[in-house]
């Protein structure tokens, strides 16, 4: 758990500082997002860059890894303390998590005028940077914005260019972007998302799991700025003695599976990702992508979400796979888009508590 003191201090760049107890216990749940998302400055760069790089999309807002920096050189390290052994046995989405986080420093650095060049180096994503000339652009201005948004969706198509855009946002090498729109594909799609999630709910290890990383009200997600906040998917901020109760009348497998389908039937489409491979270093890929494609939908003024059932479920994965005709191919990722409505952000834990020297 995060002392509200240390992380006013950490936000504020002021780690070692004395704080006011008083400013610190009237830090609101919106201030702490707006600092966590505030504009990209030069300097100090490293911690900067990092900042942006946990804006990142994460499995179950876990925000599993660890930064370490020197020289021109930043490391992206995963921190194993913070996953999720029921829903991502095999620490893909983590990998995932990892990659996400590494496209989002890439993009931060080049606006800074840094050029940066990722390797994988057995569990880590080292990053060199080297001076270039800074290059803006609409997804490094999309980072602090992103989000995804657990809500109904308009229905509205996309247009021809922007699912070229979302498409070309996609591309990374040895990694497949199936762009769905067709309403019988995107149904096609919603079935394995059912059943996925019939599967989770029925899994009392996973729903054990998934309710340690909820956070039901402002208060508790203060006091650790990871997990998912209730009001961000579009539920209401609750006191957590009421909320526990009333979760086995209100979270239930039929209202989760008609929230799935009307959410899935009011989207523009559905893209999955899909590696060549499945390894860490093609997991990390697919991150990259994935990231790219939020931030791009984003920049379009759209908003999309996970709907990662059918990929986390492993006795469902070949059956979905055989479906879209990826054959031996794992999918990896599995995300729904259109226009929607803004939503509370999701905290993030500072720069000083996920870097180390």
């Amino acid at each position: 758990m995060v002392d509200r003191r240390q992380f006013i201090a950490a936000a504020l760049g002021l780690s070692g500082a004395a704080i006011d107890p008083a400013a610190a216990a009237a830090m609101t749940y919106d201030e702490a997002v707006k600092t966590s998302r505030a504009p990209l400055q030069a300097a100090p760069r490293d911690r900067e860059l990092v900042r942006f790089a946990t804006l990142a999309a994460n499995s179950h807002n876990t925000q599993p890894w660890i930064f370490s920096a020197r020289g021109n050189e930043i490391t992206i390290a995963p921190d194993f303390t913070r996953r999720c052994p029921a829903v991502d046995p095999d620490d893909h989405h983590l990998f995932v998590s990892l990659g996400c986080a590494a496209e989002n420093l890439i993009l931060a650095a080049s606006t800074l005028g840094w050029r940066a060049a990722p390797v994988i180096d057995g569990n880590r994503i080292v990053i060199a940077l080297e001076e270039a000339p800074p290059a803006a652009s609409p997804l490094a201005a999309a980072i602090p914005v992103r989000q995804c948004t657990r809500a109904v969706f308009d229905g509205r198509s996309a247009t021809p260019e922007i699912l070229r855009r979302l498409e070309d946002a996609c591309r990374e090498p040895d990694v497949t972007a199936l762009l769905l729109t067709d309403r019988a594909a995107i149904a096609g799609v919603t079935d394995y998302v059912l059943e996925g999630n019939s599967a989770q709910m029925r899994d009392k290890a996973f729903m054990r799991e998934l309710m340690s990383w909820i956070r039901f009200n402002e208060a508790e997600a203060l006091a650790t700025m990871d997990g998912l906040f209730a009001p961000a998917s579009g539920n209401p901020s609750l006191p957590s003695w009421l909320a526990r109760p009333l979760l086995k009348f209100f979270f239930t497998e039929s209202g989760e599976n008609k929230k799935y389908r009307e959410q899935l039937a009011s989207s523009s489409g559905v893209v999955v990702l899909a590696a060549d491979r499945s390894d860490k270093a093609h997991w990390i890929a697919v991150g990259r992508a994935c990231q790219r494609f939020g931030l791009q939908a984003t920049a379009l003024g759209l908003k999309y979400s996970f709907v990662n059932q059918p990929v986390e479920v492993a006795a469902l994965r070949p059956q979905f796979a055989a479906s879209l005709g990826l054959g031996e191919r794992r999918p990896d990722i599995v995300m729904r888009f259109g226009t929607g409505p803004d939503l509370p952000k999701s905290p993030r834990r500072p720069p000083e508590l996920v870097m180390r020297s």
